[in-house]
């Protein structure tokens, strides 16, 4: 009886023991970075793709052999504790080395997945713009080979043009999303702020709709690298407008010649009729020509008000506003042919 009394002390104390190694080794666990016995520790981070499906019990195993940590146990026990073992969420996740398993868990658990930027560009295309999605490998193309028609099919949009509806910004999505997506963002972008711009546009514009806008827009945004001359330029559109003179304006026609255009633009190609050529034919262009963006949709918006009728390229990238056509005259004679002209003579 004694004896047996001694064994059952010993293993007792033997599994009190094996139970606080365990509890010990546990929480060293708890204070552990993951990452802490690979080579690559001091790498900035550590990309963990969690794919869709994948349970917790071999991602932790996954972790275990990856060397991120050292007990896949542990961290299902933790996961468990934590009510967080079905809350794990699909992604791409840059893990640094200082991590911690439970601020690992965290992680996965919030979703905060990599993000990827593409850039659309102000005053760009909307093929340039096709062209920055497909550039990035990161996304999902399918939209590739495809006609507008078809592009506007795809998107469910009901437009019958896609030139300038998509907003120019830079865009953060998951690996793997599509181009769809994309312009679907950029689209809804640029309803909401042509919508609150419209909403509180000047009186009294030549403008009908917030498309005839964004056409505006689209050329002002093409005709200035200046955002301080946006509003000026849009003045000079609006009063053409109001008068019933021609735009006259090199980016719309440049932009209807398409692929013939070779970054000569001729006599020839402004007395040549098209729907995009603005000295041939009086108002807007039927299509916007570029993305404008918001300092553009607004200069429209508000133009700025007094005489000038008329701007030409100083060539340092601003241009000089005159009211009169002489004084235009003199000043293209000053700043494009290097004449002696002084246009302020006309003032």
């Amino acid at each position: 009886m004694k004896n047996t009394l001694i064994a059952l002390l010993l293993l007792v104390g033997l599994g009190a023991g094996i139970g606080y190694f365990f509890w010990e080794d546990y929480q060293h666990f708890l204070v552990t970075p993951i990452a802490s016995s690979r080579v690559d520790a001091q790498d900035d981070a550590v990309i963990l793709e969690v794919p869709r499906g994948e349970g917790l019990r071999d991602l932790a195993s996954r972790l275990q052999a990856d060397g991120l940590i050292d007990n896949a146990h542990y961290l299902i026990a933790l996961a468990y504790n934590r009510r967080q073992a079905d809350q794990i969420k699909a992604g791409e996740y840059a893990l640094t080395p200082e991590m911690t398993p439970g601020q690992l868990l965290d992680l996965l658990v919030s979703g905060r997945s990599i993000q990827y930027p593409v850039t659309l560009i102000e005053g760009r295309t909307f093929s340039d713009a096709l062209a920055s999605i497909a550039a990035e490998p990161e996304f999902k193309h399918e939209l590739q080979d495809l006609t507008d028609a078809e592009i506007l099919a795809a998107l469910d949009l009901d437009i019958e043009h896609p030139e300038g509806w998509f907003f120019p910004d830079t865009y953060l999505f998951r690996r793997g999303a599509s181009d769809i997506q994309v312009l679907r963002r950029a689209h809804e972008r640029m309803r909401e702020v042509l919508d609150e711009e419209w909403g509180n546009r000047d009186a009294d514009l030549p403008l009908t709709s917030p498309y005839e806008a964004l056409i505006l827009a689209s050329v002002i945004e093409k005709e200035t690298g200046l955002g301080s001359e946006r509003p000026e330029i849009a003045g000079v559109f609006v009063r053409r407008l109001r008068k019933g003179m021609r735009l006259q304006t090199d980016p719309t026609v440049i932009y209807g010649l398409g692929a013939e255009f070779d970054g000569n633009l001729t006599r020839v190609h402004l007395e040549t009729d098209s729907p995009y050529n603005t000295y041939t034919r009086g108002g807007l262009p039927p299509t916007p020509i570029a993305l404008p963006g918001r300092e553009a949709i607004h200069a429209a918006l508000h133009p700025e008000d007094g005489e000038t009728l008329y701007f030409v390229a100083r060539g340092d990238g601003s241009h000089y506003f005159s009211a009169t056509l002489d004084e235009h005259n003199c000043a293209v004679q000053r700043f494009q042919r290097g004449g002696q002209c002084d246009p302020a003579r006309f003032r």
